[in-house]
């Protein structure tokens, strides 16, 4: 399978968990332009609303779901998962893919989203973690860490067992939590999540190919000049260096094993 392919099973996994029908109300609870929400609508026919902070990721998304004639299916809103504005039992499934892990306040997030679901409905999610493999005295997984907070814009980047907790703190029954990373690969050929993340010498291979030494280094170069040439706006080059480094940071949390974008939760709200 592609890259693309692979995302789309990733996403359509988590769809399937959520026991949806055609026609329920979902919320996608950080659903930046929306790609997974018209993957998932696609897949289950029901009717998505998508939340972001991000006042340009809603008109990015707006248009995107024109585009693909799903603006029936897909409506995105700009809100704050934090007070998600809706009444109360307002959605029959919720999920999240690694947009959680931004909140400030999770077991705050979570009782939200448990106050918006509908009593038996289920919410699903994929969290960027710190595994068992997480060593707080080793250098490179401390640096680790920092990378992906600063270069992902995470507050704190914690434990799965933190996430779990807090989970269960919000009022869910819990009723699966696990590393998907721990899944493998799919088939002989298949790659690690993090190997778009790697260094390659192929400039056809993108965005591989800027985490290789020279480009490492050229790359801020070129921005800059480009930048002083008014091609791209000021603060391009420091807006690509944090991002590499988030980029190498996850990298690096795959190698060791010590991270994961893809730590499963699905809980229910009680009835």
């Amino acid at each position: 399978e592609s890259f693309h392919e692979s995302l789309r099973r990733h996403e359509y996994y988590l769809a399937s968990r959520l026991n949806v029908r055609p026609g329920d109300a979902v919320l996608d609870c950080g659903c930046g332009i929306g790609g997974p929400a018209r993957n998932i609508a696609r897949f289950t026919r029901a009717k998505i609303s998508a939340i972001t902070i991000n006042a340009g990721q809603v008109e990015r998304a707006k248009q995107l779901c024109l585009d693909q004639g799903l603006e029936d299916l897909v409506k995105p809103i700009q809100g704050d998962f934090m007070a998600l504005p809706f009444p109360d039992a307002s959605f029959d499934a919720v999920y999240a893919i690694e947009a959680t892990c931004h909140a400030p306040d999770r077991s705050k997030c979570y009782s939200e989203i448990l106050r918006v679901l509908k009593p038996g409905a289920v919410f699903a999610c994929y969290e960027w973690c710190l595994t068992d493999a997480y060593d707080p005295n080793n250098p490179l997984h401390t640096k680790l860490k920092k990378d992906i907070e600063v270069g992902d814009g995470l507050p704190d980047l914690v434990h799965t067992s933190v996430c779990s907790k807090a989970l269960a703190d919000a009022g869910f029954e819990i009723i699966e939590a696990r590393d998907c990373a721990l899944d493998g690969k799919l088939g002989a050929n298949g790659e690690p999540w993090y190997t778009p993340l790697t260094a390659s010498w192929n400039p056809l291979v993108w965005p591989r190919f800027q985490f290789n030494p020279i480009m490492f280094r050229i790359l801020p170069i070129l921005l800059r000049a480009a930048e002083f040439a008014r091609l791209v706006p000021q603060g391009t080059c420091k807006t690509q260096v944090m991002l590499q480094a988030g980029g190498i940071g996850c990298a690096n949390g795959g190698i060791t094993g010590a991270f994961t974008p893809m730590f499963l939760m699905v809980a229910r709200k009680p009835l």
